[in-house]
């Protein structure tokens, strides 16, 4: 069983897994810190980002002016925005079996591996899943073709010329797999393949393993997955929270027995608490709108917002801001809040019972009747005419390279009195902001991240007790910012097996049991023999056929009867005739009985030399040797085959025949 690693981002998984002829895919995160690198994407045409100078080496020798442009100190690339996908050199991306989806975060690299590597496999996902999923790749996809750029930076990229260019752009890696987003076409094409699974539904793999997902307690219809086969199982633990938020709980008790859990995606924040950051989020929001302030929350279409929207549902008529406009904007804003309200069955408890009142399970339901939350797909046409501030607008992306935000990160940015409120984990804020430098609006780093932290994984995994751990190697050391912090790593008896990009792990434990089914007629044929109380064993004369990586047993074949004509036109092949098997024999020989015996027989003259193994019996009169083993007896008898027939007899009364 073999675990080869083709992301380096731990949050963003993408894994196969070799297990029992099966080649399994688990996750395809696409690494989006890559375009941290890029200069945004403005929606209108912006003086500040084109009057940027272009970079030029110290030494004057390398000009990319065209490719490379200034801002504050930093250096970033003027071109459309690309993206880290999987490695596709380590493993035939053609052989995958099948992919399996842990949750909507996780599968946007789907295009990259569906589409252009030969890939004829099924990918399996639930149906949250699956629809918020096509969401997040069509508001990527929305995103980038609203701005089109003609010309692709690629000459950076040369090896000699990126180790003379400043950091961080200096220290990027794998930038020639680096790969410009993929089109609507190939977003749907890549979907068609997904087939929607539910909670502890069992799917079989070729008759070789079962795969199974449970809920994951992290977004809506997030899961973690179970591959077993008869005898080994193995836990895929990805995004996972035990906090009570609107997903349905994270099944735990269904992870115990794994031979091998595979842990990854834990929470990028394990020092924040989710619910100080919320309590921060809404009192920032508060000061900022109360000053006269407008709010900026660059988040994602799915996910955090929706326990934002509701936390603000609870706190806008506490702190007298009812009268303060919500904006949502994103292509698939209206889709986005209309899925979270009707996948009743994927939300905890609580939600669910609200569906049967009947009452929206969500309460941005109500702030969108009473008008206080309104949705547009941008920020032409509606919005524009609509637009009052002081406002809160929630828009993407958080990358703050492209999309809505870029617009209003320009329009508000020379303004103290607004705020910008990062809320999502996966950006440094810091790099974030880089290319819109000098600042004068204010920023705020609440990120709210409901994954497991350390402290939660190692009790879970006290609980569940797997006997091998394979994690990303970030997890096995402190974080380099606070390396003095042993409590921000797991540490574990035996230690977790760390992978990294491009590694191949083989996982430490064999295959050593098959499951058989013997035919009935088989069956009814056995003769079992009792060796030890309770225990009778049988021996079994068959054909072993395998089909699908099932295994039956059949009973032999019958010779089949001569023709009955006599003279044959051509020889026909006879079947090969089954000989009886000889009989299996089990049981001790034990010493003194077996010398009284022979005395009996009228052999006197014995001589005892013991071995390591057992002992050598020298009938000294007859010239012959007995050796008696733990598994074996011999009998060296020379030109007395009668004296050997009768020694054979009274060692096989000692024993059991089967």
């Amino acid at each position: 069983m073999k675990l080869y690693c083709l992301s380096g981002h731990p949050t963003l998984p993408c894994n196969v897994l070799k297990f029992k002829s099966t080649t399994i895919m688990l996750d395809c995160g696409l690494d989006t810190t890559a375009v941290l690198h890029f200069l945004p994407l403005p929606l209108v045409h912006s003086p500040r980002l084109s009057k940027l100078p272009g970079w030029v080496s110290k030494d004057g020798t390398i000009s990319l002016e065209k490719e490379l442009k200034e801002c504050a100190g930093r250096v970033f690339v003027d071109s459309l925005p690309e993206f880290c996908p999987p490695e596709r050199e380590l493993v035939d991306l053609s052989t995958i079996d099948v992919i399996l989806i842990s949750n909507y975060h996780c599968m946007m690299a789907l295009p990259y591996i569906t589409e252009h590597t030969g890939f004829t496999g099924t990918v399996y996902a639930t149906e949250p899943t699956l629809q918020i999923g096509r969401l997040l790749m069509e508001e990527l996809v929305a995103f980038m073709e609203r701005v089109p750029k003609a010309q692709s930076a690629t000459c950076w990229k040369n090896k000699e010329i990126q180790r003379l260019l400043p950091g961080p752009l200096k220290e990027a890696v794998e930038v020639w797999t680096w790969r410009r987003c993929y089109s609507m076409q190939e977003v749907n094409s890549a979907l068609s393949k997904v087939q929607l699974v539910g909670y502890s539904q069992k799917v079989e793999l070729f008759g070789a393993v079962q795969v199974t997902p449970l809920s994951s307690g992290y977004a809506l219809g997030s899961s973690n997955w179970i591959i077993q086969s008869h005898y080994e199982k193995v836990s895929y633990v990805s995004g996972s929270s035990l906090l009570t938020t609107h997903p349905q709980p994270m099944d735990q008790s269904s992870l115990k027995n794994s031979d091998v859990l595979i842990l990854t995606g834990l929470t990028q924040i394990p020092t924040a608490n989710p619910d100080g950051m919320l309590g921060e989020f809404c009192s920032n929001l508060a000061m900022t709108i109360r000053a006269g302030g407008n709010v900026l929350v660059p988040c994602y279409s799915s996910g955090v917002i929706y326990d934002l929207l509701e936390c603000l549902y609870q706190f806008i008529d506490s702190a007298n801001l009812a009268s303060t406009p919500l904006y949502f904007i994103s292509p698939v804003a209206n889709s986005s809040l209309e899925f979270s309200q009707i996948f009743a069955e994927w939300l905890c408890q609580n939600k669910q019972s609200k569906v049967y009142l009947p009452e929206p399970p969500f309460p941005h339901a109500e702030l969108i009747q009473t008008n206080k939350l309104k949705h547009y797909p941008g920020i032409y046409g509606d919005f524009s005419n609509e637009f009052r501030q002081p406002c809160v607008v929630f828009t993407g992306h958080p990358s703050l390279r492209f999309g809505d935000v870029v617009h209003f990160m320009e329009l508000w940015g020379k303004s103290s009195l607004n705020t910008v409120i990062f809320t999502e984990p996966d950006f440094s804020y810091l790099d974030a902001l880089a290319p819109y430098q000098p600042l004068a609006m204010k920023c705020v780093y609440c990120p709210i991240d409901t994954r497991l932290n350390f402290h939660q994984v190692a009790k879970l995994l006290k609980e569940v007790q797997p006997l091998h751990v394979v994690c990303p190697e970030q997890y096995t050391q402190p974080p380099p910012t606070q390396s003095h912090r042993s409590d921000l790593m797991l540490e574990l008896q035996p230690p977790p097996m760390p992978y990294r990009r491009c590694s191949v792990l083989g996982l430490p434990f064999r295959r050593r049991y098959e499951r058989i089914q013997l035919l009935p007629e088989l069956a009814k044929s056995l003769v079992p023999a009792e060796i030890k109380p309770g225990i009778s064993v049988a021996t079994v004369s068959a054909v072993l056929q395998t089909k699908d990586n099932k295994h039956v047993l059949q009973p032999p074949p019958k010779p089949a009867p001569a023709p009955p004509s006599k003279k044959r036109k051509r020889v026909i092949e006879e079947p090969p005739e089954l000989m009886s098997p000889k009989p299996l024999l089990s049981g001790a020989l034990p010493l003194e009985p077996f010398l009284s015996l022979l005395h009996k027989h009228g052999i006197m003259e014995v001589k005892v030399e013991d071995t390591p193994d057992g002992h050598i019996l020298h009938l000294q009169a007859e010239d012959t040797l007995i050796q008696l083993e733990e598994d074996s007896t011999h009998i060296v008898c020379d030109n007395n085959e009668a004296l050997r027939a009768t020694l054979r007899d009274l060692v096989l009364r000692f024993l059991q025949k089967l």
